[in-house]
């Protein structure tokens, strides 16, 4: 009779401790995937701001309001010089759902481009936009993805004289703008380039 009540504090003793042992796992996994899922989300913040920061912190959002000589207006584009538009891209802070009052309006090719900064720094991913008429060399025919060029403007410090490849193409109309950003109500004036696809109709 000992010995069978023995057996039975002993098994008790083991069920409990396994039990014990069990949770003990089951909360060290759920604290592990916590912390995991915790530091995905930072992971991925952090590289959204550093891609924002490479890309346009040292972007120069106003410019001269000059343009290259061979550079042609648009016959009829959809937002005429003078008129209101809403931006719809957000190439930097503030610039997203800002109303644009339209500066000059344009026929061309634009395109996306990476490229290393003559000044040195991490290379550029992807940058919008530079225009045709804004690469060395440009000739009748656009430039292909792929395609190696030299850009001719400083719409970013460093940006003229780097040699760059080219992502994207696509015809287009551009626009000069001129607008107040979201952010801090920092006038903007004459800034290059966007593209009709990246403007509606002001209310």
């Amino acid at each position: 009779m000992f010995k069978k009540d023995l057996r039975k504090s002993m098994l008790f003793v083991l069920l409990t401790a396994l039990l014990l042992l069990l949770g003990a796992c089951s909360n060290a996994n759920e604290e592990n995937t916590e912390n995991s899922e915790s530091t995905d989300t930072e992971n991925t913040e952090e590289t959204k701001d550093n891609m924002e920061g490479m890309d346009h912190s040292n972007m120069d959002m106003s410019g001269s309001g000059e343009i290259p000589e061979d550079l042609e207006e648009a016959a009829s584009p959809t937002y005429e010089v003078g008129s209101k538009a809403i931006i719809e891209s957000d190439h930097m802070p503030g610039m997203n759902g800002a109303e644009a009052t339209i500066a000059g309006a344009y026929d061309t090719t634009v395109y996306t481009i990476s490229y290393t900064p003559t000044t040195g720094g991490e290379r550029v991913e992807d940058h919008k936009w530079v225009i045709h008429e804004e690469l060395e060399g440009a000739g009748e025919e656009p430039f292909k993805p792929g395609e190696e060029v030299t850009v001719n403007a400083e719409h970013m410090e460093g940006m003229d004289g780097a040699t760059a490849e080219v992502d994207s193409a696509e015809q287009t109309i551009v626009y000069m703008v001129d607008f107040t950003t979201t952010t801090d109500s920092k006038e903007v004036k004459n800034h290059k380039w966007v593209t009709e696809s990246e403007l509606s109709p002001a209310e």
